[in-house]
């Protein structure tokens, strides 16, 4: 009889506490769908400019005159105005051309400074501070040392000067990463009879896969929304979207609903990869972080 009584007067207060923490629970819903729509206002008006034809844009932000169309993105992807397609490509090539490059780097110099000790504490530490000077710092040296290698103006020249600025990012995100797994990992698999790339190849990297991801990730969205070095190193071969973007304000006007098609168009891309594997990109992120 207790035990019922107490049940049954615990009960109702359990569900009075429920009903009393849904308010604040949906408020706080609420506040974060206002924050993430101000966030994204930007990326918003430029989808609702992109649909709205030349009159609506010009006689107000605000106006339709004839409904949505996508005449603006038949435009640009057609390449009557500008070669857009091609500086679509361009980027698609430097971003993942410089994924690629910084992996190939990264992995092995990574694994030999953790594992091997190599140069140190001070290496890490003097790659990484390269992070804080300015990107314009390297812009002119860039220029003079492309223009005389006879690589101005081609995607692998932008490959290398994007490579030299994520490089000690991707470094920093592997070494944490690697630090977490256990030494004795290899150990046991060197006493099996694996070598150190075998080691290296068959059984880190496996275990490396959400920081790599995670680097894969991050490398390519820089390396895709690059302008200075795509700006100052290319001029008409090996332009990007983020410098083709920028034909479309020209002497005569600026073409609003042209650009904010190439906006969402260039936007999209690398948001939907980033979508796709940002389930890797916590974890890799996170990765040493507890150390």
């Amino acid at each position: 009889m207790t035990t019922q009584t107490a049940i049954g007067i615990r009960r109702p207060q359990a569900i009075a506490g429920v009903r009393r923490r849904q308010p604040k629970g949906w408020w706080r819903t609420a506040a974060i769908a206002l924050i993430a729509l101000v966030i994204n206002l930007p990326l918003l008006n430029a989808i609702y400019t992109s649909l709205k034809t030349d009159a609506a844009i010009g006689i107000s932000p605000f106006s339709v005159v004839g409904g949505f169309n996508l005449d603006h993105y038949a435009t640009v992807l057609s390449g009557s105005r500008y070669n857009f397609p091609a500086y679509l490509l361009n980027s698609a090539q430097l971003s993942i051309g410089t994924v690629i490059l910084v992996l190939i780097i990264a992995i092995p110099a990574s694994y030999a400074i953790v594992r091997t000790g190599f140069g140190g504490r001070w290496l890490l530490e003097a790659i990484t501070s390269l992070r804080l000077v300015p990107a314009m710092f390297f812009a002119v040296p860039f220029f003079l040392i492309f223009t005389g290698l006879g690589i101005y103006d081609t995607v692998f020249g932008l490959v290398l000067a994007d490579t030299f600025v994520q490089l000690p990012l991707a470094l920093l995100i592997i070494c944490g990463s690697l630090r977490d797994i256990p030494i004795e990992i290899e150990e046991a698999s060197s006493i099996d009879g694996a070598g150190t790339y075998r080691t290296m190849f068959s059984v880190v990297l496996p275990l490396l896969a959400p920081a790599l991801v995670a680097v894969g990730i991050i490398v390519f969205v820089f390396a895709w929304s690059d302008y200075l070095f795509a700006v100052i190193l290319s001029a008409s071969g090996a332009v990007p979207v983020t410098v083709g973007a920028a034909f479309f304000v020209t002497s005569a006007g600026i073409q609003w609903g042209n650009l904010a098609a190439v906006t969402v168009i260039s936007v999209i891309i690398p948001l939907c990869f980033a979508f796709i594997a940002q389930r890797y990109l916590v974890r890799g992120l996170s990765a040493g972080a507890i150390k």
